[in-house]
């Protein structure tokens, strides 16, 4: 048995999603449609996983007291890396809108469970940081996933993970991996905001080494 035979527009159309996948920080605050977002979602458990250990486990923050300490974890963390900056580096990181958390209507904290069990170990006892690894496999579909459908997604990376945890009240051995904020986004582009912004600059080829 042979697989679906995916033609060439189909190809071009896939290229032309992973250009689109941007990190979106900006947002309407108009709320995503339920459906919408379960579509999204039912994606994860498409993901790879070593083992078949599936270790993803998904946590939807939306309370306002859960929102409240996210953004201040946020915020908190993100005065600390601007002190660490000097010059321009620290005029251009000030002026960086780097969440959306203020406006995201779903924000949805992914973490991964390196107790879990599931998958005897296969794989992990040589390199157990594969769970995060596959837990990262599925954050890329459902990101790939709800830009397919109209949805920006944007990954918060500045954040006391352990403390997080703590204030979502996760159980022992869940490890944060992303943060995201999701929602119609207020302009789409292929340029990565952080390269408009002068902050960093593309990599025009991928460079393979041979040994």
């Amino acid at each position: 048995m042979v697989g679906p035979d995916f033609d060439t527009e189909f190809r071009d159309h896939l290229t032309a999603l992973f250009r689109w996948r941007r990190d979106v920080r900006r947002f309407h605050t108009t709320p995503v449609d339920e459906i919408l977002l379960a579509e999204c979602l039912q994606s994860i458990p498409l993901a790879p996983s070593v083992g078949l250990s599936e270790p993803w486990r998904v946590v939807r923050v939306s309370s306002e007291a859960a929102r409240s300490a996210a953004l201040n974890n946020f915020e908190t963390e993100n005065t600390q890396a601007l002190a660490g900056y000097s010059g321009d580096d620290a005029a251009t990181y000030a002026n960086l809108k780097l969440s959306g958390m203020r406006e995201a209507p779903v924000q949805l904290a992914i973490f991964c469970d390196d107790s879990t069990e599931q998958g005897k170990g296969l794989g992990a006892g040589t390199m157990p940081e594969m769970r995060r690894y596959s837990v990262v496999a599925a954050v890329m579909q459902f990101w790939l996933s709800a830009r397919a459908r109209g949805l920006g997604v944007g990954w918060v990376s500045i954040l006391d993970a352990p403390r997080l945890a703590r204030d979502l009240d996760c159980p022992d051995g869940w490890n944060l991996v992303a943060y995201l904020c999701i929602g119609y986004p207020l302009e789409a582009s292929q340029s990565p905001e952080l390269e408009k912004a002068g902050w960093e600059t593309r990599t025009p080829d991928l460079r393979i080494e041979e040994r």
